[in-house]
């Protein structure tokens, strides 16, 4: 990742700069390439507050993690977090191995992103060419992964640098191309819609995590872990908001309901013309395909951590020239499944509604162990009060709106916690142990 190759000076450890660019990159990956069309269907001209609000909630268990990674500053990250407060347990394992599942869902959700902006380089948009463009989005990168991972991740850093430049562009040239009146309160959708909307990006913002991941390798982690993590997460809640600001101002609400799923390139064409818009799509599927080959790398060896746990099968321990082969081949055959068999808005609500449920548990095992990790308990508690409170909020709108999305993240959480308390019974090996801290 990022972090690995952008030095702060010569020393081996990261500075906080370094480390914030880890959770940009995670964070300004796929996401917005992939669900800005659908957030701005959502909330209409209110999209910029939606996106705020969703901001609001990412700061709130951005606080969380600062604490805990403080504390802990260990590779374990969120999985390691849980187990401190809570213990390895069926809460803790059926929560893990959510984690792993939500990450095949994002997978899936920059998968089908490329495709659609993919799709804007061909006259035909049959069925079967956006399946392709799908399965090569994951069948590529896990080629990738299992020759030489090192392939994208060493120019992971420019393609971050990159993907900020071009924003950057469109929304400083589409400043001048504003009409005021769609962004007034008038346009704006109901108070409900607007949470949704910003709920629906939430998938977005959840890259920020990736930090505390890495966190061993900061130097002096109290003092540069906070500056890396509330600064990377407030600058993308002020890039997102902007970008917002530019789609919904710039773009008529028809066109952006035409064009949803590749709506930041539709974004760029008032001020950049079609030259802008090709420009955007050629970003975003390098965007998209570097987030979905480091998601694998990222996710193969999550898993390979949950297996060594016996919390998933002993195959995906194995390793063959130094990488989680099992590891890498299962992750990529879910996400195929995923991509091409749910649509991309369900997509959309599963990533989000799979990491609000994390992000909730990650802010009560801050307030458990606020002493211990001197947190104060009112703002953990407000951290996981907002996840929840966002989470029923898009988990309601889901039921009345799309039902079968709903029915998916419920049958993933059952799949999770089933897996968790039935695996150990059956494959009879013991039952894993919680990391000291």
């Amino acid at each position: 990742m990022v972090g690995e190759i952008m030095a702060d000076d010569g020393n081996d450890k990261m500075g906080p700069l370094s480390a914030a660019l880890i959770g940009i990159g995670g964070m300004v990956g796929g996401g917005i390439f992939a669900v800005l069309g659908t957030a701005v269907a959502l909330a209409g001209g209110g999209t910029p507050l939606a996106f705020a609000l969703a901001g609001v909630v990412a700061l709130l268990t951005c606080y969380a993690y600062v604490k805990l990674s403080c504390q802990f500053p260990e590779a374990g990250g969120t999985a390691l977090f849980l187990d401190q407060a809570f213990g390895a347990n069926l809460f803790t394992g059926g929560l893990n191995l959510t984690l792993w599942l939500s990450y095949l869902v994002t997978i899936a959700l920059y998968a089908s992103a490329f495709a659609s902006y993919g799709m804007t380089f061909f006259s035909s948009q049959a069925g079967w060419l956006e399946h392709v463009l799908i399965s090569v989005a994951i069948l590529l990168p896990t080629a990738i992964n299992l020759l030489n991972a090192s392939i994208v991740s060493k120019s992971e850093s420019y393609i971050v640098i990159g993907k900020l430049i071009l924003l950057g562009v469109v929304i400083a040239a589409g400043m001048f191309h504003l009409d005021a009146t769609r962004l007034e309160p008038a346009s704006w959708k109901a108070p409900g819609a607007l949470v949704v909307g910003g709920m629906v990006i939430f998938v977005a913002y959840e890259g920020f995590e990736l930090i505390a991941n890495a966190a061993g390798d900061v130097r002096e982690p109290r003092k540069n872990l906070p500056r890396a993590f509330f600064g990377c997460v407030a600058f993308v809640v002020l890039l997102y908001v902007l970008v917002a600001v530019v789609t919904v101002g710039g773009v008529p609400a028809e066109t952006i309901q035409q064009e949803k799923d590749y709506a930041l390139a539709a974004a760029a064409r008032p001020s950049l013309g079609q030259a802008g818009f090709t420009l955007v799509s050629v970003s975003a599927l390098m965007a998209t395909f570097s987030a979905i080959n480091a998601t694998i790398y990222g996710n193969a060896r999550l898993g390979y951590s949950l297996a060594v746990d016996g919390e998933l099968p002993e195959e995906l321990e194995k390793n063959a020239w130094n990488r989680p082969l099992p590891g890498v081949i299962a992750t990529a055959a879910i996400a195929l499944a995923l991509a091409n068999f749910i649509d991309l808005r369900s997509i959309a609500i599963l990533g989000s509604a799979g990491f609000l449920v994390i992000f909730a548990a990650v802010c009560a095992a801050a307030f458990k162990l606020s002493a211990k990790i001197g947190a104060r308990k009112w703002l953990c508690a407000a951290g996981c009060a907002a996840c929840l409170v966002a989470l029923v909020a898009l988990l309601y709108h889901t039921a009345t709106d799309n039902p079968p999305a709903l029915a998916i993240f419920g049958g993933l959480l059952v799949a999770a916690y089933g897996f968790e308390w039935l695996y150990p019974k059956l494959s009879g090996r013991p039952k894993r142990q919680a990391s000291e801290g």
